[in-house]
């Protein structure tokens, strides 16, 4: 395995730790700044919407730098905004410094997946984007449970300022490990920065492409939408103690980290298929998590599928776009990390507005069910359109449909 993948996980865990870690502390943060707990949840759909904003703003500026120290400069942007978080007075500066870190995410994972495919082999590059995103998903195994507990016991800013060290420790490992190559094209010749733009741009011609981000809105967004309440519901429905709430998240992140290693094995072999499959599988643990929720067994259950099913999906999800992008993936992919924080945004502020609205804790994971079912839609629609628009056979054999990336295949 490549040096540059493990920089790039490491870069990918200190991102996850920030963006999730919250799930945790939602409780604590709420009654410390005086807010209610869906106001809290803004620090959450705040932060998915400043990664949009970062994702296609930042793309398009750092798109012609070395990737290297485009990823560096993210990076310190990451450290900056968690440091500002960690010593926060009020509600409003905590909330703007999730908005500094989350400008850094979306480039990041855009340009980060970009590289990581290129480093590998043409059959092995969902799974070169797993083991990116699988600090991501280590971050919920390991440090959101750490996270959670650092606040219980020292209180939230510590977390905040232990995730910033995290971020120069991260910093430290791609200054080291990552590839420091120029942006190139297909031949092979370093780009110009107006002619890289076009063709990025001239990605989002393909109506697959927009397909392929409606997915990532829906399927994401209803596993995070339920997710980011799961902690009151944990807590006040199915009757768990504080304490067994680190843990419980332990047990997410598990079935994060386990779904995105498959999903990334599975979408190399069948992308459709696999799509398919884990989108229908999420929607129905989703239910069944609602429905058991009374049940301490069964909601531990039921949150490690859907903690599984729902990262499972992140690596077929990259790929899709990146294959409908082929020949100029950048912008393509950075839209797609977009899109999961519109899903993001979306899925938190909908299930919001249905715990306001009195339907109770277990509401979210209605909305994330109808998220993903909604997701599953528009996935079969866009694969029979594919299958229409594919080229006839000719007498020479069937035309082979190309759904790999288009990247140099190393980066030196």
């Amino acid at each position: 395995m490549p040096l540059g993948l493990i920089a790039l996980a490491l870069g990918g865990f200190g991102i996850g730790l920030t963006e999730f870690v919250i799930a945790g502390l939602i409780s604590t943060v709420a009654t410390d700044m005086g807010v209610t707990i869906p106001v809290a949840g803004y620090l959450i759909s705040g932060y998915a919407l400043a990664v949009v904003v970062g994702a296609l703003g930042l793309t398009l500026v750092l798109g012609a730098w070395r990737p290297k120290r485009a990823l560096l400069a993210l990076m310190v942007l990451f450290i900056v905004g968690n440091a500002l978080s960690a010593v926060a007075t009020g509600y409003g500066m905590l909330l703007a410094g999730r908005v500094v870190a989350a400008l850094a995410h979306g480039a990041f994972f855009g340009i980060g997946s970009v590289l990581a495919a290129s480093l590998v082999s043409p059959d092995r590059r969902a799974g070169a984007i797993s083991i990116m995103f699988g600090g991501l998903t280590l971050a919920n195994v390991l440090g959101v449970p750490l996270g959670t507990f650092v606040g219980q016991q020292w209180g939230w800013r510590a977390t905040f300022a232990l995730i910033a060290v995290v971020g120069v420790v991260a910093a430290v490992g791609i200054a080291v490990l990552v590839p420091d190559a120029a942006p190139e094209t297909e031949s092979g010749e370093p780009t110009e920065r107006a002619a890289t733009l076009r063709a990025e741009l001239a990605a989002f011609r393909n109506r697959q492409v927009w397909f392929s981000l409606a997915m990532t809105v829906l399927v994401f967004g209803g596993m995070f939408g339920a997710f980011m309440y799961v902690e009151p519901l944990l807590t006040r429905v199915t009757g768990f103690d504080e304490s067994a709430v680190p843990w419980l998240l332990v047990l997410f992140g598990v079935g994060l980290f386990a779904g995105n290693l498959l999903g990334g094995r599975w979408a190399d072999r069948a992308l459709a298929r696999t799509l398919v499959t884990l989108t229908f599988a999420l929607a129905v643990s989703l239910v069944a998590f609602a429905l058991l929720s009374g049940n301490e067994a069964g909601s531990a259950a039921m949150l490690l599928a859907m903690g599984f099913f729902g990262f499972a999906t992140v690596p077929g999800l990259q790929m899709r776009v990146l294959g409908h992008a082929s020949g100029a993936p950048t912008m393509a992919s950075s839209a797609n990390i977009a899109a999961f924080n519109v899903g993001n945004f979306l899925g938190v502020w909908i299930s919001g507005l249905a715990i306001s609205a009195g339907l109770g804790w277990t509401s979210p994971l209605w909305v994330g069910a109808g998220f993903a079912t909604s997701g599953l839609l528009v996935l079969l629609g866009a694969t029979a359109a594919e299958r229409r628009a594919a080229p006839e056979p000719t007498e020479a054999g069937p035309v082979e449909k190309r759904e790999q990336l288009d990247v140099p295949a190393h980066v030196s």
